[in-house]
């Protein structure tokens, strides 16, 4: 694992270098074999100095994931112990006397870096693309290895802070420009420099009382500044806490903090506490303040949630965990576009930018030319901010053909159909398609909400049709949901995987169904927040009991976004195509609201500025105040305080979640979903799922299956069948069973 060098001037060369994996990470085995060379460096005599480095691209991507996620989390003081161990490893590294050099050939993230923090000196080979930074916060945990101490010591906490508390990565010079990073150099130079640094003569000699041990005195290089007598900590006089300038620091970050996670993230809070105690503290005894936080977070079932989606959940999935075997990789050139208006554009323009000729098609050649403007202006923006010069923008703006002609998809290898959300416009649009299109191209729709399979009746060629849903605005939405039609060929879907990928999105994939699974979840959303406002609770408690819930906007807001004529037309496609079924239409109970809003009160939402929401072109959006008179609160929710009204509070949040995690489980029951896991990346990555839950599904395994579903009985009788749990939870709380293996109930 890692490989050990000793040159005849006395440098050690230490280079980690995994079989079998693109990347080093911090795991029992590798910081076992760690421990041991680095413990034989130190002893031995003849080394002079270290320099510690890898043998792959990158350096050290930090800890394994999959240990953290499978870490037996019962016992408290075990799990101390455990995580202490680097602690005390990288504290002997820094402190056994011998100068050691990080070279830095790659990215080195979270535990990677931290191993370069207890370095004393480090230098970074010169490449743009090379991160270094902590970004723990971002699964729901702490920097374990010093990252909370060793980083506000050297750079001060407000510069620590958007690297720790917001995960913000870093490039090397900028790195190098807060003082993380000593030296950018050339790649080709790194070692050498490296050993230059080491094989110079020692500027100062450090008494064993200051750092090093079993030596009457050391070089003084070999010395961290927080190890020194007399260190204070920079950006606050004398290195105070205490200090005016540092009460108004923690004062102003657990502002920040409250106003940026709604207090549902636990693991910013429990950083800027690491940062505030460990400070006030000795050195080492600020190390384990960092890691009983680091316990109680790992203990917490947040971390493991957000582990198992947003990284494993999205590492399966971009790496197209369900893409049928044994069919050719496609390679894309040239696409269609059907529909220029804002999804259309939004498709052209994520499709241009990955380097794809596109043909964008409207009913004429205006309509068509207001499309391609769409992905001029999303090109300037790149430009403006520094993302891509001049001439790479009109390179990509040249791809472009904008036309009302449908013969110009002659050579298309996909066409991506975009229209109005209509059945028979759509059905009209893929004939005209599919007569000019080459008989291998796959054709998509990208519609949110009618059925793939009854779509696919419109075309000659239903193997070779499937839905591609993306979400607006498409430039910024990373999720892509894949709709297999009852036709549809594993070909295809391995096809549309392919583009997906092509575009860099995220793909989860799903089966046929009304809404398939992110819209009829989103509806549930939406429709649960109309049910509060008939209810009597004022509409901004409905906002704001989401917001702190997790959901990043209300679901009143989010239905002005998606618009609400939107809304009121997929209601009534519903209730038509039901009735044309003869089957009995399944009323969501707020219908009347849509109808209200959209036909007689002519708000649509953001789209003409007027909503549950007011748009002025001149400010800030605000709740539309009449909206009082039409839906009047109750006065003991709009002016009541105490424990009455905080725990309406809190099962109005509980409602605004568990309505969404219970159509999920149904769209699992109804085999919609295939794998749990999807309905997680696809509920964060959607619909913004409150990320401290993992997701949808993993929520209900937080909250234990055999309770979700007795609090979802309570809810039901009390508001409504659509907390009716489906056979598959009551069944797997019968049997005591979760979606996870092991319940991740706090300990």
């Amino acid at each position: 694992m890692i490989n050990y060098n000793v040159d005849t001037d006395g440098i050690a060369t230490i280079t980690w270098d995994m079989p079998g994996r693109t990347m080093n990470v911090l795991n029992e085995g590798s910081l076992k074999a760690y421990t041991e060379i680095l413990d034989k460096a130190l002893k031995d005599e003849k080394v002079k100095g270290i320099i510690l480095t890898s043998g792959k691209d990158t350096f050290i991507a930090g800890a394994d994931l999959e240990m953290l996620l499978n870490a037996d989390t019962s016992d408290a003081a075990k799990l101390t112990e455990q995580f202490s161990q680097l602690q005390k490893l990288f504290r002997r590294q820094e402190t056994g006397g011998k100068p050691i050099v990080a070279a830095i050939n790659g990215t080195a993230l979270g535990g990677g870096f931290e191993i370069c923090l207890a370095t004393h000196y480090r230098i970074a080979a010169a490449n743009p693309k090379t991160k270094i930074g902590q970004p723990e916060v971002k699964l729901g945990l702490l920097p374990g290895g010093g990252g909370t101490q060793r980083i506000p010591r050297l750079i001060g906490v407000m510069n620590a802070a958007p690297i720790l508390i917001e995960g913000k990565d870093l490039t090397v010079d900028a790195a190098k420009g807060l003082g993380l990073i000593h030296e950018v150099v050339p790649a080709g130079e790194l070692l050498s420099r490296a050993k230059a640094w080491l094989t110079a003569a020692p500027t100062e000699q450090v008494v064993p009382e200051y750092a090093g041990k079993g030596a009457k005195a050391i070089d003084g290089r070999a010395v961290q500044p927080w190890d020194r007598k007399g260190f204070k900590t920079p950006g606050f006089p004398g290195g105070q806490v205490w200090s005016p300038p540092g009460v108004q620091t923690f004062i102003g970050g657990n502002a920040m903090i409250a106003g940026k996670t709604n207090g549902v993230y636990p693991a910013p809070k429990a950083i800027m506490s690491c940062v505030y105690e460990g400070l006030q503290l000795p050195f080492d005894s600020g190390l384990k303040v960092e890691t009983r936080y680091f316990v109680s977070l790992l203990r917490d079932p947040v971390a493991k949630s957000m582990i198992r989606t947003l990284f494993f959940g999205l590492q399966e999935a971009n790496k197209l965990a369900r893409r049928p075997k044994g069919v050719p990789k496609q390679e894309y050139k040239k696409i269609g576009v059907l529909g220029a208006g804002l999804m259309g554009a939004g498709i052209a323009t994520v499709s241009v930018q990955a380097g794809l000729d596109i043909v964008l098609i409207d009913r004429d050649q205006a309509a068509a030319d207001k499309g391609k403007a769409h992905i001029a202006g999303e090109l300037d923006k790149l430009v403006k901010r520094g993302r891509m010069d001049q001439a790479k923008r009109d390179g990509l703006l040249a791809k472009v053909t904008a036309t009302p002609d449908f013969g110009a998809l002659k050579d298309c290898d996909l066409v991506i159909e975009a229209v109005f959300e209509n059945r028979d416009v759509k059905a009209e649009a893929t004939k005209k398609a599919e007569a000019a299109l080459p008989k291998t191209a796959v054709f998509a729709s990208n519609t949110s909400t009618l059925p793939i399979t009854g779509l696919a009746e419109a075309s000659s060629k239903p193997d070779h049709f499937i839905g591609l849903h993306f979400f607006s605005p498409v430039e910024k939405m990373p999720l892509v949901e894949i709709i297999m039609g009852k036709k549809t060929s594993q070909e295809t879907l391995a096809r549309a995987l392919d583009y997906v990928q092509k575009i860099r999105k995220t793909p989860i994939v799903v089966n046929d169904s009304r809404g398939f699974f992110t819209s009829r979840v989103c509806g549930a959303f939406i429709s649960e927040g109309h049910r509060l406002l008939k209810e009597g609770v004022p509409a901004a408690m409905i906002e704001n009991c989401a917001r702190f819930a997790g959901m990043p906007v209300g679901p009143l807001s989010l239905n002005d976004e998606v618009a609400i004529d939107l809304s009121w037309k997929i209601a009534d496609q519903t209730r038509r195509d039901a009735e044309a079924a003869g089957v009995k239409y399944e009323s969501s109970g707020t219908e009347d609201i849509l109808e209200l809003m959209v036909k007689k009160l002519e708000r649509f939402g953001r789209k003409n500025g007027k909503g549950f929401y007011d748009y002025p072109a001149d400010g800030k959006k605000h709740l539309w105040p009449d909206l009082q008179k039409h839906f009047p609160a109750d006065p003991k929710l709009l002016y009541g305080e105490g424990e009455e009204k905080r725990a309406k509070e809190t099962e109005i949040k509980k409602r605004l979640l568990y309505v969404q995690a219970v159509d999920t489980a149904r769209c699992l029951e109804a085999n919609v979903l295939t794998d749990p896991q999807d309905g997680d990346v696809g509920s964060i990555m959607g619909l913004g799922f409150a990320p401290q839950t993992g997701g949808a599904i993993s929520l209900i395994d937080q909250v234990g299956i055999k309770k979700f579903v007795a609090e979802c009985d309570d809810f039901a009788k009390k508001y409504g069948k659509q907390f009716e749990v489906p056979k598959l939870l009551r069944d797997m709380a019968a049997k005591g069973q979760s979606f996870y293996g092991k319940q991740a109930k706090a300990a």
